[in-house]
């Protein structure tokens, strides 16, 4: 996951990807994506939606408690706001876009 943010950031700058209410990466302006890169940053950010989600399961899953799954999509969501750099796009609770 750490290498793939690293190849995301320059998509995250350009507000061509931002943080959905639910911890997990969307497209917001494809338009903003060179077409001879559209392809990879789908499959960057399809990527990193599979591991994100494993990962929210695998942390509910060892506190035994799978219905928290929801809750800490939530938790992460907020922390990767909080850690993204200024001008990042994500989605408020209502699922709008907002800058930082």
């Amino acid at each position: 996951m750490e290498k793939r943010h690293k190849k995301l950031a320059p998509y995250y700058d350009s507000g061509a990807v931002g943080i959905t209410q639910d911890g997990q990466l969307k497209i917001r302006d494809q338009k903003l994506v060179p077409l001879q890169e559209r392809k990879t940053v789908k499959q960057l950010v399809s990527k990193e939606n599979r591991d994100r989600a494993a990962l929210y399961r695998e942390i509910a899953k060892a506190n035994q408690r799978p219905e928290w799954e929801a809750e800490i999509r939530e938790t992460f969501a907020r922390r990767w706001v909080d850690n993204a750099r200024s001008g990042w796009w994500y989605m408020d609770k209502g699922g709008n876009w907002k800058q930082k």
